[in-house]
């Protein structure tokens, strides 16, 4: 039993997708990822760095996306599109 099983491929990509247009739009905005986590709540990096890279199948989850959205002034569907740099 491997750790993506539970995953299939196209929710693995999505969630790749995902943390590639976070960090995208983080970057357009200046922010490092401990300011993003900061303005999240959170004390460290940990879960933006690994989300971002979708490491140890860390992910965002629909909270961590509304915060970001927020912070970020970015509407929540464009984290989701898949042509985003």
């Amino acid at each position: 039993m491997t750790k993506h099983s539970l995953l299939d491929e196209e929710t693995i990509n999505l969630y790749k997708t995902i943390g590639k247009n976070v960090k995208f739009f983080r970057m357009q905005k200046g922010l490092t990822q401990l300011e993003l986590s900061l303005a999240m709540g959170y004390k460290s990096v940990s879960l933006v760095s690994a989300a971002e890279l979708y490491t140890n199948n860390k992910h965002f989850n629909i909270e961590h996306l509304q915060k970001i959205s927020k912070i970020l002034n970015v509407p929540i569907a464009a984290f989701f599109e898949e042509n985003t740099k």
